[in-house]
């Protein structure tokens, strides 16, 4: 493990799960690992590090204080959206500039941010805007041990996805499926399957065309352009989505390429809840974080799972470690 690969922590919103499973995700980083950079409250995430005895292995990086009584409230609140979005761009400048080599993000409220006055929409958006991306050049995905689904629409209104699926945007999240399942040495010859949008993928246009117009283009063109031309790995659809969730948990297909946000994580929650990792493919680095929300409720009570956080670091190693292919992870 080089030593110069370092990760920038972004801590959440403080009024949830963010910071501590920030915290006592530090205990996974590997043993030659620099210590890691952690934005948020830099008080209260001392006083969290002290307290595991892992201070040692984080770098703070103050972005504001959030009032303990923002923080015990564990409710949105614009204070604590305006500390958890200086966190996540604090974390962001750190690996654009190269002091940080990888992004791992504990989770945000979107309505607290907008609270504070920020237009925001979620932080895989974030991400590419700030990166000088469009939307459309970066693809969501979880990433966990009995499901890797890719989505073509993220957050979106269900009643705008079926304009929104488009065969460029199937290809984009098909090929960034691809690289991510490449880099993490899938096996020669291992499937992916695309989803279906209407039920039993449209019935041959009896439930909507966007299977003909869209989905069905984009594969054949894949086809065409390795690695499916190579075969290193097969591409299949579409596929009702029913049957390729089912088929992809008993490990008939190495991924899916899903439609729409839920369609994709109503699965992965099923099936690797607390060990999927979100993924933001098509960044000029790597990005990873929880598949979970704030979870104020368990902020209350005081039952945090750090599982999720420790994966996405995990995750976040390996990437750096392994082959990633095309150039941005």
């Amino acid at each position: 493990m080089s030593t110069r690969l370092r990760l920038a922590i972004s801590a959440g919103d403080p009024a949830g799960v963010g910071p501590e499973v920030a915290v006592r995700a530090l205990a996974s980083l590997p043993n030659d690992a620099p210590a890691a950079l952690l934005f948020g409250d830099a008080d209260d995430l001392a006083a969290r590090l002290a307290a595991l005895g892992l201070s040692h292995r984080a770098e703070l990086r103050d972005v504001g204080r959030c009032d303990p009584d923002v923080v015990a409230a564990h409710r949105d609140h614009a204070r604590a959206g305006e500390v958890a979005l200086a966190a996540l761009d604090g974390a962001i400048d750190a690996v654009l500039s190269g002091e940080a080599s990888a992004v791992v993000t504990a989770p945000v409220s979107k309505a607290a941010i907008t609270m504070a006055g920020h237009a925001f929409v979620g932080q895989t958006e974030h991400l590419a805007r700030r990166s000088e991306l469009a939307d459309d050049d970066v693809t969501m995905m979880f990433l966990g041990p009995r499901l890797s689904v890719s989505l073509v629409t993220t957050h979106l209104s269900v009643r705008d996805v079926p304009e929104a699926i488009t065969a460029p945007r199937v290809m984009r999240a098909t090929r960034h499926l691809a690289r991510a399942l490449l880099a993490l040495d899938v096996k020669h010859g291992a499937s992916i399957t695309v989803s279906g949008l209407n039920p039993h993928a449209g019935e041959r246009g009896l439930f909507g065309d966007e299977e003909i117009r869209a989905v069905a283009p984009a594969i054949e063109a894949l086809r065409r352009e390795p690695p499916f031309l190579d075969g290193r790995l097969v591409l299949v659809g579409p596929q009702p989505a029913e049957a390729a969730f089912r088929q992809a948990q008993s490990a008939v297909h190495a991924g899916v390429v899903a439609m729409f946000h839920d369609q994709a994580t109503i699965a992965s929650k099923l099936l690797d809840w607390g060990s999927a990792v979100n993924v933001t493919w098509g960044l000029p680095f790597v990005r990873t974080s929880v598949d979970h929300g704030v979870a104020f409720d368990a902020a209350r009570t005081g039952r945090v799972d750090p599982e999720g956080m420790i994966a996405a670091v995990v995750l976040a190693y390996r990437f750096l470690g392994g082959r990633r292919e095309g150039g941005r992870a």
